[in-house]
């Protein structure tokens, strides 16, 4: 019999979801977290190649297999919360890699200093070197993140440990949807109810009524209706 993961290997080494899956929690397209899970090689004409490494944590596996673990989805909250403030791609990646060597612990980006310190480690990068789009567009002159990228942090709750242990997923504006490793082993739920989100969509794609899924589910149906909206907008 296989051994239960604890709960340390459930967050931090246990590939809980596909990086489809990861993208699709995090309303990022696929082909973006993949290249934030592994990494990517252009080939410019008539120039050398440009390789860039990961940036989250994740596993190579056979395709649609689960690759990423709850910390590596954790970190890729933290690129989506970046790229949604309107951070180009190159400035991700030179802005989460000064965290990671500034707070300097493995999984920088899913640690409660992230949340305490980095807009102050990035104030002091950008002014150091000048970096006109950091400042102007994730920190603000008091040293603290912009609102888009603090309201993205606030989502995600900390362990003991001081890493993160749940997630309330973004893709609705209101908090109604949350990942914890420990429970449905990592599968979004809601937070209201603990019911899981694959299944109420499943339900109305199948042509059941939103307010008949709701009851079933002992679910408010506005929340029901928010949730299948925002997943039908990806779809799209």
């Amino acid at each position: 019999m296989a051994k239960k993961p604890t709960g340390e290997e459930l967050r931090f080494e246990t590939p809980l979801y596909t990086v489809a899956e990861a993208a699709r929690y995090l309303d990022v397209p696929v082909s973006t977290f993949a290249s934030w899970a592994h990494g990517y090689e252009t080939h410019p004409k008539g120039r050398r190649s440009v390789r860039s490494g990961p940036i989250l944590t994740a596993t190579r596996t056979p395709r649609r297999h689960p690759e990423v673990p709850f910390v590596g989805l954790v970190e890729g909250m933290v690129a989506a919360a970046f790229r949604r403030a309107g951070v180009s791609m190159q400035h991700i990646r030179r802005s989460l890699q000064v965290l990671q060597d500034q707070i300097g612990v493995e999984h920088a980006l899913a640690s409660e200093r992230l949340y305490t310190d980095g807009a102050t480690i990035l104030y002091d990068y950008a002014t150091t070197e000048q970096d006109e789009e950091v400042l102007t567009v994730v920190v603000t002159g008091q040293r603290v993140f912009h609102d888009v990228i603090s309201d993205y942090l606030a989502r995600i709750s900390y362990a003991s440990d001081g890493f993160a242990e749940r997630l309330s997923l973004p893709i609705t504006s209101k908090p109604l949807i949350e990942c914890d490793p420990r429970r449905g082993f990592g599968r979004p739920l809601f937070i209201r109810g603990g019911a899981p989100m694959d299944d109420v969509i499943d339900r109305f794609r199948a042509g059941e009524a939103l307010t008949e899924v709701a009851r079933d589910f002992d679910l408010r149906p506005e929340d029901v209706e928010d949730v299948i909206r925002a997943s039908l907008q990806r779809a799209a």
